[in-house]
């Protein structure tokens, strides 16, 4: 087993169980748009479901945005090889985005609205109680950052997040890993990584963000983790808190 596979089984371990994510008889399903996140994120589930005591149902849902640039055979045949349930649903969210039917918002909030509204509606039809949602510890920070200086607002994603008075919860298991780690993984795995096909790429705030991230990271190796212990350090309802690295009354080793 390659280092890094150890190391992202290691950390989303650490996250379900740290902030105890998932439990038996759980029906979890998960966002699969065929990137990268979403790839590592499936496989991770599945094979935790393989090592651990607990018994839980995965369904992956990949929403088609409209440009039909994803192969939807490569991720069926991915998801059935993880013994994961896959369904594809078509929409036209990504060309609407860019239409004069949303005139008034950026494309990237449309197509995050949409998506996600969608996700809630199908996770609650499939009897799925969890959503996971790939999101990584970088998405985490540069979504913080955003809020901050674009919303005023001291808020991010947090890795439990119950919604509909606790009928879905969302859950983020790589809330503890790098898009680095996470990069690195896939191309250690050779997952079936599908090309972005949004026509907005790259040219929203979040990128701008990220940029600014990866310059500051390169400068000082401890940005990332100064900025990890300031946000879960905090005690704000809107900022995650740490991990328990506490099972069974004993002491674990220290996330690093």
């Amino acid at each position: 087993m390659a280092y890094v596979e150890r190391q992202a089984i290691s950390l989303c371990g650490k996250a379900v169980h740290g902030w105890s994510m998932i439990h038996d008889n759980d029906r979890v399903a998960i966002g699969l748009s065929g990137g990268k996140d979403s790839l590592a994120l499936t496989w991770l589930l599945a094979e935790r479901r393989r090592r651990v005591p607990i018994d839980y149902q995965l369904i992956a849902f990949h929403i088609e945005m409209g440009y039909h640039t994803v192969d939807h055979g490569a991720l069926a045949d991915f998801c059935a090889g993880l013994g994961v349930e896959f369904k594809v649903i078509e929409t036209q969210f990504g060309p609407r985005a860019h239409s004069e039917e949303n005139r008034e918002k950026s494309p990237c909030f449309f197509c995050a609205l949409k998506r996600r509204k969608e996700l809630f509606q199908l996770s609650g039809a499939a009897g799925c109680n969890k959503l996971a949602l790939a999101h990584h510890q970088d998405d985490i920070f540069e979504t913080t950052l955003m809020n901050m200086l674009y919303s005023g607002s001291l808020s991010t994603m947090l890795p439990v997040q119950p919604l509909f008075k606790g009928a879905l919860t969302i859950i983020r298991p790589l809330s503890l890993m790098s898009a680095d780690i996470n990069r690195r993984f896939c191309a250690a795995k050779e997952l079936p990584v599908q090309p972005a096909c949004c026509l907005s790429a790259g040219q929203s705030r979040r990128g701008r963000i990220r940029e600014l991230l990866d310059e500051l990271h390169r400068e000082n190796k401890k940005i990332r983790p100064n900025l990890w212990h300031a946000i879960t350090h905090a005690g704000l309802a809107r900022l995650p808190t740490p991990p328990s690295t506490q099972r069974a009354g004993r002491p674990r080793h220290k996330i690093k």
